[in-house]
């Protein structure tokens, strides 16, 4: 049998189960109304007949004079056939029956429940099982001689619906129709939005999606439409460093940078956006699902990240060497021309120059720099630079000593960035960079300057909360990931980063050791 055929008669069955409790309700509801209904027309008429019987002449004559209380039992007797109630009783005011259908209850006390007859004020309510109505019998100097009684029994629940089975019928029949249309909408709503598969097999893909969900090795994050999260595998918690309890918590409530609140919230457009969380590089696309509400996945990129940069560390040296090729190609040719003109004396300047240069800026390295790695880092730095056109120069206030090799690791990312950056904002331009290397106040510090057009003022600080890819200064872009990169750097070592405009761009940045 077919999933749809299985699911069709279980919506049958519920459509059967909808219909039988609303015609239950109804006639509930139909009888209630009848037993209502029979107490405001059959409590009318019974006070009717109490209000006859107590305005008797002769009753009250009865009443009256004891010695005529035989009198009473014709004149009840007589309503009661007449009027067709179930009992009529004469009692004194003191309720002692005095007549009543019941020859056991004369001369005892006749029940009265909460009726106001003793105040003189007649009352019509329900005593035991009959529906009552009880009228005080007024004498000549208006003192109440006594009280008549007329009821009839309370029907049964349904009762109403057997005495009056056409208009039952007809309210059991518009239930019907009603309860049954509701069942057919309801029912192809139901297919419609399950697909016409069946409970079972609805359960199955709840199952495989929890499983797939927390299988795979993509990170994916549920939004609503007010960016509150509903839904988080145990790979986005890992990559995002989520509590254990997010659901229904905003996004703006869990503390991410500004980067990652506009990618996750939409505000940050396009694939494949580049956030930093916790020392990770994040791959991060958003999906918006009608009407309302995002699926984000995520992926970690750290390692690859990391390889792209030894990559680039690796371009960077071979760039170093292809400068230095090409310097030393220079200088060999103008030595070798020196030769074959035998100009012997210049040859010796030439070369006397070139090692005092080359020796100068090293020895000036070594001077300022302590540490094996910076120190190499600047010396290949500058032959890239002199390639460019170029000077790179150290400030005469740097000094930094022999640092451990962790930090040494992370000012090497830091500084290489910085100056690759700079190297970039001075593409197909004559100017010159400066770094000055301190270490003082418990503090590492790395100032990088240019002689660039600078960063605009509006994105300051956005280049380093983006990570822009875009290179050119002056079209309005960042300086690249790198420069985001630096920040974590800094901020993991308890420091910053931060750029000013100062004849150029100067970046600073400081580090704890």
């Amino acid at each position: 049998m077919s999933g749809r055929g299985s699911l069709a008669r279980q919506l049958l069955g519920w459509q059967f189960a909808v219909v039988a409790a609303l015609l239950g309700a109804v006639a509930v509801f139909s009888a209630v109304q009848s037993t209502e209904a029979f107490g405001d027309v059959q409590g009318r008429r019974m006070l009717s007949v109490a209000e006859d019987v107590a305005a008797t002449a002769g009753v009250r004559a009865a009443l009256a004079d004891p010695l005529r209380y035989h009198q009473l039992p014709p004149f009840a007797e007589s309503a009661r056939s007449l009027s067709g109630a179930g009992s009529v009783r004469i009692a004194l005011p003191d309720t002692r029956v005095l007549t009543s259908p019941d020859p056991d209850q004369v001369g005892e006390p006749m029940p009265v429940g909460e009726s106001t007859v003793a105040a003189g004020r007649s009352w019509v309510g329900e005593v035991g099982d009959e529906l009552v109505a009880h009228v005080p019998v007024i004498g000549d100097r208006g003192e109440i001689i006594g009280i008549v009684a007329a009821g009839v029994d309370l029907p049964h629940l349904f009762a109403g619906i057997v005495h009056s089975p056409s208009e039952a019928l007809l309210i059991l029949a518009a239930a019907t129709v009603l309860g049954v249309g509701g069942s057919l909408l309801v029912a192809r709503r139901v297919k419609r939005q399950t697909l016409g598969m069946e409970p079972a097999e609805i359960a199955g893909l709840v199952e495989h999606r929890e499983a797939m969900l927390h299988g795979i090795r993509e990170g994916v994050v549920g939004l609503d439409g007010q960016d509150r999260i509903t839904l988080v595998n145990d790979q986005a918690r890992r990559l995002l460093s989520l509590p254990e309890r997010t659901d229904g918590v905003p996004v703006a409530e869990l503390g991410f940078n500004d980067r990652l609140t506009d990618v996750l919230t939409g505000r940050a457009e396009g694939a494949d956006q580049i956030v930093l969380r916790k020392g990770r590089v994040l791959v991060m696309n958003r999906v918006p699902i009608t009407p309302a509400g995002a699926v984000v996945t995520l992926r970690d990129r750290t390692e690859i990240v990391a390889l792209q940069n030894a990559l680039d560390a690796n371009r960077s040296t071979t760039d170093t060497l292809r400068a230095q090729a090409h310097e030393f190609s220079n200088r060999l040719h103008t030595i070798a021309g020196l030769i074959e003109l035998g100009d012997h004396d210049e040859l010796r300047r030439y070369v006397d120059r070139v090692s005092h240069h080359q020796r100068a800026w090293q020895g000036e390295v070594a001077e300022r720099v302590g540490d094996p790695a910076l120190a190499a880092l600047l010396v290949a730095k500058a032959s890239l630079a002199a390639e460019q056109g170029v000077g790179l120069r150290l400030d005469p206030d740097s000094d930094l000593g022999l640092i451990d090799e962790h930090l040494s690791a992370d000012l090497v990312t830091v500084l290489g960035n910085l100056v690759d950056n700079a190297l970039d904002a001075l593409r197909g331009k004559q100017g010159w960079i400066e770094v000055c290397l301190t270490h003082r106040d418990d503090e590492v510090r790395v100032v990088v300057r240019d002689s660039g057009p600078g960063v605009a003022p509006e994105i300051a600080e956005e280049v380093f909360r983006h990570g822009f890819t875009t290179k050119a200064a002056e079209d309005g872009g960042g300086r690249g990931l790198g420069l985001a990169i630096t920040r974590q750097t800094c901020v993991r070592r308890q420091g910053s980063v931060e750029v000013h405009n100062d004849n150029g761009a100067v970046f600073t940045a400081r580090m704890k050791p």
